[in-house]
């Protein structure tokens, strides 16, 4: 539901918004204003996507409330006026309705609020699921590996990369420190989330979320140092970037 108010100093024609909007099944009327000066303490303390907008007011034009706005709104101006549309397009509004208006341009220009606020939750569902699911790998990502005769775990958060030793393999760990232990890499590659990390050369893994650039046939990692990338791995490197 996208919630909106509308301003206007003309009685009927505020009358009219309202009327549109509580056809609307997808918008919710918030408040009808008379001035700016009313609908700046209205969105002080309620939730408010979208707001109507007449230019042509005496206490505050349209076009001053909304350049003193804090916050983003998606802002439809609503007036006789059209000599002053290039303005206000300059304020990124999303439409400027002249009136009399229809219900079907009022609810055109709706329609394209509607999509934006569908597109803008979209991508905050995302991002929220994104950064739910690095905080679960970094809470429970863990590799056990046998080293100086004991058996450590490692955050596999913490790898920057693993390096072949003949039957040994190399992890460098963030912070500089090494753990060397009796694996093949063939194996610990096994190990390793693959949507993470990916061998990049027969002798190397990298951890993906590590690297800084690429240039050459190198690979350069935010630890400072680069792995080299070998002929046959160039392919799902590439796909990868």
């Amino acid at each position: 539901m996208v919630k909106c108010i509308a301003i206007d100093d003309e009685p009927l024609a505020l009358r009219q918004i309202k009327s549109y909007i509580e056809r609307a099944e997808q918008l919710e009327l918030v408040a009808s204003c008379r001035s700016a000066r009313e609908a700046q303490l209205i969105i002080e303390q309620e939730h408010v996507d979208l707001i109507f907008v007449d230019i042509n007011m005496p206490d505050m034009n349209g076009l001053d409330f909304v350049r003193s706005l804090t916050q983003n709104y998606f802002i439809v101006f609503t007036t006789a006026h059209s000599e002053f549309a290039l303005e206000g397009f300059k304020l990124n509004a999303i439409d400027y309705l002249l009136k009399p208006f229809s219900y079907e341009e009022f609810m055109k220009a709706t329609q394209k609020v509607i999509s934006l606020v569908d597109l803008v939750e979209r991508c905050r569902a995302a991002e929220s699921a994104a950064a739910q699911n690095e905080a679960e790998e970094a809470d429970q990502g863990y590799l056990s590996v046998k080293a100086d005769y004991k058996t450590q775990l490692v955050k596999i958060a913490d790898i920057v990369y693993l390096e072949s030793a003949g039957e040994y393999v190399r992890l460098h760990i963030e912070g500089g420190q090494t753990i060397t232990t009796l694996f093949r890499l063939k194996n610990m590659e096994a190990s390793l989330p693959a949507n993470n990390f990916l061998r990049v050369h027969r002798s190397y893994i990298i951890n993906l979320k590590r690297i800084s650039s690429y240039t050459k046939g190198r690979i350069f990692l935010d630890n400072g140092e680069y792995i080299p990338l070998g002929e046959n791995y160039k392919e799902r490197f590439f796909n990868f970037l």
